[in-house]
């Protein structure tokens, strides 16, 4: 056999057999030109009878250059690279522009007619609807009736705005029945997660709006749900600013990676001094420490709303929820802190200052 000249790799690893390729002698005997040479030296396709090659290397040459690869091994030494700046994932220009817009339609209805800002909350229901059950549909095949959904949530709405909390929960009732019964159309098969599904749904999107509906109903009811709005949006606010630029610790990683500790406690710290402000001075008969609890139960309420969502997003191995919102996705993207938010509002609300 003849012996291979062990040296070592130009700029190789030497464990790596990729690298070996660049020994000055012909390592692998299969590793030559089509004219018989190789890069050390020349092969002589002679063999023994045992049928190995016999390879002849010049003593007194050095050995040839050797080739470089045009595609970098994975064992070279990459340049470094710039640090990369952080990424807010998202068009923030776009996503500021939607905001602005939809911030204009909602206090223009809120403030000029009551019954314009409740149309608007049916509206927003009924689009999240058909988000939910058309991802539902196509991601796992489970298909929620949309047509008693959409009738029944947004009679929900206008039940809680007109007859209270009596009004929102048998119009949830009535809803959960025409699911039942319109589902019988179909064939049986697949029944019962269809059903439970639809069932979910009007619960989780209707039926969680309508305190918002609900909280307009008191005498200064724009104030409520302007509050309302405004520490859920201020939640997010403090998360995400404190989050991407003080962030490390994650809060949840299986479920939302983006989310950490830091900015937890930022959502709780803005969220407790707007509040405290708000009990102060827009509600009546409200305290600062009345505010300062109300911040606390929306910063979490609107935390677990987030990872709610987050959870069902990740079972339907998507992103977003819709893309009717340019940098915001859709509807549902924008109302998975607000609704959990609302029963909690409503209830501290009333628990403080009274119905109204």
């Amino acid at each position: 056999m003849p012996i291979v000249p062990d040296v070592p790799a130009h700029g190789g690893n030497q464990d790596d057999d990729r690298g070996a390729a660049r020994l000055g002698g012909p390592l692998f005997r299969d590793e030559t030109f089509r004219d018989g040479t190789s890069h050390g030296g020349t092969f002589r396709n002679e063999t023994s009878p045992a049928g190995a090659f016999r390879a002849e290397t010049p003593s007194a040459q050095p050995p040839a250059a050797v080739p470089q690869n045009p595609e970098p091994m994975p064992d070279a030494p990459q340049p470094a690279s710039a640090p990369q700046k952080k990424s807010a994932g998202r068009d923030l220009t776009a996503a500021i522009g939607v905001g602005v817009g939809l911030g204009a339609v909602i206090i223009a209805s809120l403030f000029v007619v009551k019954a314009v800002f409740v149309g608007v909350i049916a509206v927003a229901v009924v689009v999240g609807l058909w988000e939910l059950t058309s991802r539902l549909q196509e991601r796992k095949g489970i298909k929620a009736p949309l047509v008693p959904l959409a009738v029944g949530g947004a009679a929900m709405v206008v039940a809680g705005y007109v007859r209270g909390a009596e009004g929102a929960w048998v119009a949830m009732a009535l809803t959960a029945l025409a699911v039942l019964v319109w589902r019988m159309t179909e064939p049986p098969e697949g029944y019962l997660k269809d059903v439970t599904a639809g069932v979910f749904a009007a619960f989780y999107v209707p039926f969680l709006a309508t305190f918002v509906a609900m909280m307009l109903t008191a005498d200064d009811g724009a104030l409520r749900v302007m509050t309302f709005l405004l520490l859920t949006v201020v939640s997010d606010t403090g998360a995400y600013a404190v989050g991407w630029r003080f962030g490390k610790h994650k809060l949840a990683p299986r479920i939302s990676p983006g989310k950490t500790r830091e900015g937890l406690l930022g959502a709780v710290s803005f969220a407790m001094v707007v509040g405290a402000l708000c009990m102060e001075f827009v509600i009546e008969d409200g305290t600062w420490w009345q505010g300062l609890l109300l911040g606390l139960a929306v910063a979490a309420s609107a935390t677990l709303g987030d990872l709610g969502e987050s959870m069902i997003k990740r079972d339907l191995g998507i992103k977003d929820m819709g893309t009717l919102l340019p940098g915001h996705g859709g509807i549902m993207d924008r109302l998975d802190s607000l609704l959990p938010t609302a029963p909690v509002v409503w209830l501290l609300l009333v628990l403080f200052v009274g119905s109204g």
